[in-house]
């Protein structure tokens, strides 16, 4: 998820605050911050279902590759909570 969100903010050649403002504007909720954005490109948080709605309205990317990088996130941090922990 972080590198896809990232890549493809950075390909409109957007900062983390543009993505939150153009967030903020079309979905008319102002809760994501630039803080958040930042959170998900270093992989610290998965933006949930309404997000992932949004992104793929501003990124233009298709939900379910969003849904996809999401569900591989999740997989790839159960596995290294599994190894860390066993």
């Amino acid at each position: 998820m972080r590198e896809l969100l990232a890549e493809q903010r950075s390909a409109k050649g957007w900062s983390q605050g543009d993505l939150a403002m153009r967030l903020h504007a079309l979905s008319g909720n102002d809760s994501v911050t630039r803080e958040e954005i930042s959170r998900w490109e270093r992989g610290k948080r998965i933006p949930g279902p309404y997000w992932r709605s949004w992104l793929s309205r501003v990124l233009d990317t298709p939900c379910a590759e969003l849904e996809l990088a999401a569900a591989v996130t999740r997989s790839r941090r159960r596995s290294a909570e599994r190894e860390s922990t066993g």
